[in-house]
């Protein structure tokens, strides 16, 4: 089974003194035989992405060794 993390450009990160920093957000890892399976795991196991207003068609998968 492979291992995958899960970004989004959605949202923002705050640097220590206050400014806003586009970047990339890590929403989780999950384990599949495919990104598909493993993003469905990442959805069923963390319901908090759907409440928050994620759109999980930006969601980017790396496979991570």
């Amino acid at each position: 089974m492979k291992r995958y993390i899960f970004v989004t450009p959605e949202g923002f990160t705050e640097s220590p003194n206050g400014k806003a920093i586009d970047n990339l957000q890590v929403i989780g890892f999950a384990n599949g035989e495919t990104e598909t399976d493993a993003i469905k795991t990442l959805l069923m196991e963390n319901e908090w992405i759907w409440d928050s207003g994620f759109n999980v068609a930006e969601f980017v998968g790396y496979e991570i060794k």
